[in-house]
């Protein structure tokens, strides 16, 4: 008769990277819609007009009104800027708001999907929510599938961010830095720092946690 920690041997050992992140492609409740749509109701609650919106945040008003109509899908860091500009937590814009004390998420259950693209529409990366639930928070936890970025895009915006490499290569720039992260890699840095965070190659996947 096997022991149990003879039994346990024998059994196949789960790949590290699915542990972590469970069947993150079998998700398929993709809200890409539901941002434009909240940018919009607030633009629209506020009567701030697009020119308005444009002189406050630098963006260009064609770029904000593809944003809006959801042809393209905005990255975290312009998110941060549209949040501040409409007055609106970063949260809401993201996942919308929260009605409880603490947020419990198992692997192969995320909440929330959205997909960010770049300025020329090139998809740079798909993020997950990890706890949309919870109210009056200040930080976002997401699983991100990074792209590569081959535009060299820069994103710079207030708030911090701690990026955590769970798979794949990391390509991470912050002003004239470079460095390639990992797995077990990680990185913080004051999110007003210009900085990419991309896929060297093909894909990668990371834990980030935004604080605004």
């Amino acid at each position: 008769m096997k022991t149990k920690d003879q039994a346990q041997a024998s059994q196949p050992k789960k790949d590290r990277y699915e542990m972590l992140t469970g069947d993150i492609s079998a998700v398929e409740s993709i809200s890409v819609e539901a941002i434009g749509d909240r940018i919009r109701g607030l633009r629209q609650a506020k009567k701030i007009s697009f020119e308005e919106l444009s002189n406050i945040t630098g963006f260009d008003v064609d770029l904000l009104k593809k944003i809006e109509s959801n042809e393209i899908q905005p990255q975290l860091g312009t998110l941060v800027k549209l949040s501040k500009a409409l007055e609106s937590a970063f949260s809401r814009l993201v996942s919308g708001v929260g009605d409880k004390l603490y947020s419990v998420t198992r692997k192969n259950a995320r909440k929330v999907v959205s997909r960010s693209s770049s300025a020329k529409g090139r998809q740079l990366y798909t993020y997950y929510n990890m706890a949309p639930e919870v109210k009056g928070r200040h930080m976002e936890a997401l699983m991100v599938t990074l792209e590569e970025n081959p535009d060299q895009e820069m994103s710079i915006h207030d708030g911090e961010e701690f990026i955590y490499v769970i798979e794949g290569t990391v390509y991470v720039k912050i002003d004239e830095d470079e460095f390639y992260l990992e797995p077990g890699d990680s990185v913080y840095y004051l999110s007003a720092t210009p900085h990419i965070v991309a896929a060297q190659q093909g894909r990668a996947t990371i834990l980030a946690v935004l604080h605004e």
